[in-house]
């Protein structure tokens, strides 16, 4: 090994010791092409299953391929943009596919996402395609005229179901979504699939790794919408990484999929990486605390993958002794793990029946979702692990390019096949969080903090650069909510934190300060609330609202949000 690896990548002592390759060899494929490649040697294996319902990969294949016709029969063509907007379901794993196959590009849309930012997404993407569950219908068919529309797919909750499951399902919810009769714009799942026959011609066009596969949304370095370019060897790559280093990750496992689709943890780690190596993925749409000691028994899956919140609720679930005897691997991300957090979920692992222990990842959606995992039975506080095969980092200090000192904290800054292309329709955006060093990578700026371990030569996360409120796993961003609601009229400044929550980690709260001639009090609350649901997605909204008449300052005069989150603590001691 030359001595420059060493000095860029000193883990890969760790590779060595393990016996796994710090360097790997990437198709010039598509995203689908990885999954056709399991179904030819895991023909019979549970590609996914959905509320008990098993799909083999030969079957799955036969699904994309139909999905993949029909989107050829309503026009959809190679660089075309599909908006998908669905919870866990098969129809949304098959479509993400499908579009692949057709070499079109896979528009990921959270669906409790308000109707402005839907909007907003499906006009930056210039998408006329869209993919709706049907409780979300109404407010994506309103933008059917504003964003040139000219097609929405409508999935009812029992499509993926098996037949029986599906009569059952009718028979008990009655309640159903009225959709227009004489809109040809609008087409049910089932009649959309059914028409696939029209098209006779060839639905497989041949993309390569550098060519855009999905477009994710996350706050970019501003904290406004970003829309996030993810190519096929993002994906492809992130598959190869993580399988190599989980030795678990073997074709027949499966996978809980609680992390939606829309999330790049959920799509790239829990859903892409098994379906590239033959294993099974769980869909679930929809998470409950109460339901999970069930999900667990009825599924036995072999890996749990989450964020922080999810393993407080594993801990408080109920379970007898041998219910987590399937499970050998067990993964957090998306926010930081606490020690004492971290130490529970090992000795609930262990007191009922799984070998495992929670193993800590980092990542961005940036960055494809996950670029590194801490060893198997390390358990140092803040340690995120060696970077995956090929993956590069470098901590610099804070506003520079310059390298900091082994144990010295400094920015995180990553470099290799998991880095985005680029944020959609801006480059300037681009500019501020993608640089070329002077050691002549690219890197992504990705602001959070950490620094290199001079003993063991792992990667330590410490702290956020950016503001950003972790909430469940999502991220939201202070600077894009105080901006809707400085917009208010009668709003003369405000701010959002973020306060701790006992189950969600933490959750946002408003400071305002009004203009003269204006009241605080409930209507003017309601009002802003209002304001904010048009423009918010739901998870993001403040979960209360403070009225003062000035805030704290910096002696720059700036806000000083850091003492409002002081005050905020110590409410609770």
């Amino acid at each position: 090994m030359k001595k420059r690896e060493y000095e860029e990548r000193p883990w890969i002592k760790f590779y060595e010791e393990e016996g796994l390759p710090a360097n790997l060899e990437y198709p010039d494929c598509s995203m689908v092409d990885m999954v056709l490649k399991s179904a030819e040697e895991w023909p019979d294996n549970m590609a996914y299953s959905y509320y008990g319902h098993k799909v083999t990969y030969k079957n799955f294949v036969k699904k994309i391929e139909k999905a993949a016709r029909a989107l050829k029969n309503y026009g959809v063509k190679e660089g075309d943009r599909v908006t998908i907007c669905m919870p866990n379901t098969p129809e949304a794993l098959t479509m993400v596919y499908a579009v692949n196959m057709v070499g079109a590009v896979a528009n990921m849309v959270h669906p409790l996402s308000s109707e402005k930012e839907i909007e907003y997404y499906i006009r930056a993407a210039e998408s006329k395609y869209v993919l709706v569950f049907d409780a979300m219908f109404d407010k994506v068919y309103r933008l059917c005229d504003s964003a040139g529309l000219s097609r929405i797919i409508v999935v009812r909750p029992s499509d993926g179901l098996g037949f029986l499951k599906k009569k059952m399902y009718r028979l008990l919810h009655v309640k159903k979504v009225r959709l227009p009769f004489n809109d040809s714009r609008v087409v049910l799942w089932e009649d959309f699939i059914a028409n696939s026959y029209f098209y006779q011609g060839e639905v497989y066009e041949k993309r390569g790794a550098n060519d855009l596969a999905a477009i994710l949304y996350s706050g970019g370095t501003t904290g406004a919408p970003k829309g996030i370019m993810l190519s096929n060897l993002n994906f492809n790559a992130l598959g190869m990484m993580a399988t190599t280093v989980i030795r678990q990750a073997v074709p027949g496992a499966s996978i809980l999929a609680i992390l939606p689709n829309f999330h790049a943890f959920g799509l790239g780690v829990c859903m892409h990486t098994p379906l590239s190596k033959g294993m099974g993925v769980i869909l679930i749409p929809v998470f409950s605390h109460k339901q999970f000691a069930d999900i667990i028994r009825k599924n036995e899956p072999n890996f749990i993958a989450g964020v922080p919140t999810l393993y407080e609720s594993l801990i408080n679930t109920k379970l007898k002794p041998d219910d987590l005897k399937s499970v050998n691997a067990v993964i957090c991300g998306g926010d930081a793990l606490n020690s004492t957090l971290r130490d529970k979920v090992n000795a609930y692992l262990k007191a009922h029946g799984s070998k495992a222990k929670i193993r800590v990842g980092f990542g961005l959606t940036e960055a494809c979702g996950a670029t590194c995992l801490s060893p198997e039975n390390s358990f140092k506080d803040g340690i995120i692990g060696a970077p995956f095969p090929d993956m590069y980092f470098k901590i610099v200090k804070i506003g520079t390019f310059e390298r900091a000192k082994d144990g010295e904290e400094g920015e995180i800054c990553i470099s290799g096949p998991l880095v985005m292309m680029g944020y959609l329709n801006d480059d300037a955006e681009t500019a501020r969080a993608v640089h070329l060093h002077d050691d002549g990578h690219v890197w992504l700026h990705t602001g959070d903090i950490g620094y290199l371990n001079k003993d063991d030569h792992f990667i330590y996360f410490t702290q956020r650069l950016k503001r950003i409120i972790v909430s469940s796993g999502y991220n939201i961003y202070p600077t894009y909510l105080e901006s809707v609601i400085n917009s208010h009229e009668g709003v003369l400044t405000s701010t959002v934190i973020g306060v701790d929550h006992p189950h969600k980690g933490q959750v946002a709260k408003a400071f305002i300060v009004l203009k003269p001639g204006y009241k605080a009090g409930k209507k003017i609350e309601r009002e802003i609330r209002e304001l904010l649901e048009r423009h918010v997605a739901i998870y993001a909204l403040p979960a209360s609202y403070e009225f003062r008449d000035k805030l704290p300052t910096t002696l720059v005069g700036k806000v000083a949000f850091k003492k409002l989150e002081d005050e905020e603590r110590a409410k609770k001691k």
